[in-house]
């Protein structure tokens, strides 16, 4: 049977400054992955380069990837989350995260509403019976 989990996407933004070496370890690790992201190079307000970088997992992938932010996650960020699990969800049931990218890099997890690491997951529809809230509350161990 598969998992509750359709997909997770993974994006952030390389600015000139960054390692994206560094960067790239540390959301691979964080996501149980070895490839490369998929990159794309974009111009800045005032012409500097920056990239956007983009992991996309399905299936098996994508479980075992939500199932490692979790377990890495603090309990007081899983409370935090729990506490306003609305401003995570989106209207088609899409649970969306802002990690912190420097706090990442530096090996730990924090949310962030500035320069981060932004994780969409997909839900399998089937599976939200008792609707988006409490499927996520269940699978963060919170609920």
């Amino acid at each position: 049977m598969k998992g509750p989990i359709q997909s997770v996407e993974v994006s952030y933004l390389l600015h000139q400054t960054e390692d994206p070496v560094k960067v790239q370890a540390a959301v691979g690790d964080l996501l149980g992955v070895k490839s490369g992201p998929e990159t794309e190079s974009l111009e800045g307000h005032f012409g500097n380069e920056i990239v956007r970088a983009r992991f996309h997992l399905t299936g098996e992938d994508a479980e075992a990837a939500f199932k490692g932010l979790v377990s890495r996650m603090p309990g007081g960020m899983k409370k935090e989350i729990a506490a306003g699990i609305s401003a995570f969800l989106d209207e088609h049931s899409a649970f969306f995260l802002r990690l912190d990218k420097q706090r990442l890099v530096g090996g730990s997890l924090a949310l962030s509403g500035g320069d981060s690491v932004r994780i969409k997951v997909k839900p399998r529809i089937f599976m939200l019976k008792g609707g988006a809230r409490q499927f996520y509350l269940g699978l963060l161990g919170v609920g």
